[in-house]
């Protein structure tokens, strides 16, 4: 298969086979990821459970320490009635069973006072206030956290029985608060890198926040932002820790998710530019070295055919003097001329060509002139032009070079129509352009091929090389910095334009 006549199937093939394998593994990279995202998702979701069901183990726990909170309450009504009957005057009945109640109280601090907190008695005092005369300062504060229980007695004197938490309630108490902040310390610090906020009952200002990369004020509007934000992705968890009110937790999804949620698009985008990067590393090398090529092969054609070139001259010379055969001499000469205009025209084609004002209609003309004499009489030249009136239209120019081009396009159209026919040669202009089209009445060219008959070695001849259209692009987009392609095709004929800049 001719590489250079299917390149763009090859690109195609190419183009299709590195799509394949880029989705292939961003599909596979990506199946991986949603199995990590959703295992994650889980542990989230297992999380937001064992908190839940914890949450509701410390309210529980809350619940049964407010019962005993108020059956000690209880307990000291019930010791206030035993004190009342003890001291009652007028009762009668057996006193041990108010007797027991007192004493079997063990847990319960109380202290008995008179009106004015003289201390009467004390019971699980540590430590003891036998030595203490009143109820005053320090002992005072720590012993009206709840309100005393009143006895009324004769003659209208009020006793006053103060109590606290029992050492057991007091301690049981700070094991709760220590379970409430291990609660709120495993919510923040979380195992699975969830940024969590703890909110109010309002579920607007923040009270405690972990895992959150960066440092934002708890009353901040970058706070409440981020609390709108975490409702919108999970519905926050209620709830209620002893002796507090109603608190929220709010949580997102965890950074390591967030990362996984885009890494098969920046996979995709890392193999996408290296693979662009790829190409045009090796398209730039490859164009290097055509370059190279081009420029090593024109000089050392135009070395090859210069050395034969000037010994013939030099024959010619002595055959000049030669009158019978001075009229082959000439005709010879007018050959070797031509050799020696195209060793130059391959000199130049290995170097920077100089650019000079050139009347682009005569070196046209005088092309069409040579080509004229050499070509079958069934093959008519026309030019024509359609410039402004007064234009010499002289353009920057190296006259050899597009003259080669023009010579190229023609023998080209020569070849197409089989030796017979018309080549019209059109010459216009825009404001900053000038428009050469050249047009045959030949086969025409198949749309496929419109660029890649400019590719070296692409040809439809038998015998041809395929260079001399690749010559023609090099000359008039490399060095006269304009524009040559294929215009139309059709099976009645074929145009080239060529665009020059003024």
């Amino acid at each position: 298969m001719d590489f250079y006549t299917n390149q763009n199937k090859w690109k195609f093939i190419l183009f299709l086979l590195g799509a394949i394998i880029i989705l292939s593994s961003l599909w596979y990279s990506n199946l991986l990821v949603n199995k990590v995202r959703e295992r994650e998702r889980e542990n989230i979701r297992i999380w937001a459970s064992a908190i839940h069901k914890r949450a509701e183990l410390v309210k529980t726990t809350d619940l049964f320490f407010a019962q005993l909170q108020d059956e000690e309450r209880k307990k000291v009504d019930l010791l206030a009635k035993a004190y009342k009957k003890i001291n009652d005057e007028k009762q009668n009945e057996e006193l041990g069973f108010y007797v027991d109640i007192i004493t079997s109280n063990t847990t319960i601090p109380v202290i008995l006072t008179s009106s004015n907190k003289e201390i009467q008695a004390s019971m699980n005092v540590i430590p003891s206030v036998d030595s203490i005369p009143f109820l005053e300062g320090e002992l005072l504060e720590t012993f009206s956290h709840y309100p005393p229980v009143v006895m009324d007695y004769v003659a209208n004197e009020k006793l006053y029985l103060y109590y606290t938490d029992s050492r057991i309630f007091t301690e049981t108490q700070n094991m709760l608060e220590d379970l409430n902040q291990s609660f709120i310390n495993e919510v923040l610090t979380n195992t699975s890198s969830v940024p969590v906020i703890i909110t109010d009952s309002s579920q607007k200002k923040a009270l405690y926040s972990g895992n959150i990369e960066q440092i934002i004020s708890e009353d901040s509007s970058s706070m409440k932002l981020l609390i709108d934000e975490m409702r919108q992705e999970n519905t926050p968890i209620l709830i209620e820790l002893a002796g507090r009110e109603k608190q929220y937790i709010f949580f997102s999804d965890s950074f390591l998710q967030k990362q996984l949620t885009y890494y098969p698009v920046i996979v995709f985008l890392a193999i996408g530019l290296f693979l662009l990067f790829a190409y045009l590393a090796f398209n730039t090398a490859q164009t290097s070295a055509q370059n190279k090529l081009w420029a090593g092969l024109a000089k050392e054609t135009a070395h090859q055919i210069g050395t034969p070139l000037s010994s013939m001259l030099g024959w010619v010379e002595l055959l000049k003097g030669n009158e019978a055969a001075q009229q082959q001499a000439f005709e010879i000469e007018k050959d070797l001329k031509r050799l020696e205009t195209i060793s130059e025209r391959f000199s130049k084609i290995g170097s920077e060509p100089k650019l000079e004002p050139e009347p682009v209609y005569e070196v046209i003309e005088e092309v069409l002139s040579y080509l004229q004499s050499r070509t079958s009489s069934k093959v008519n030249f026309h030019l024509q032009q359609n410039l402004e009136k007064g234009s010499s239209c002289k353009l920057p120019l190296n006259a050899q070079l597009f003259a080669w081009v023009i010579e190229n396009l023609c023998k080209n159209a020569i070849d197409a129509m089989g030796g017979k026919g018309d080549i019209t040669l059109q010459m216009s202009e825009t404001e900053n352009n000038v428009l050469i089209d050249v047009s045959d009445t030949g086969k025409g060219i198949s749309k496929g091929n419109f660029k890649n008959v400019f590719r070296p070695g692409f040809t439809s001849k038998k015998r041809g090389w395929g260079l001399g259209l690749s010559l023609a692009q090099r000359i008039i987009e490399h060095y006269h910095k304009g524009k040559i392609f294929v215009k139309n095709s059709t099976a009645q004929g074929t145009t080239f334009r060529i665009i020059l800049k003024k």
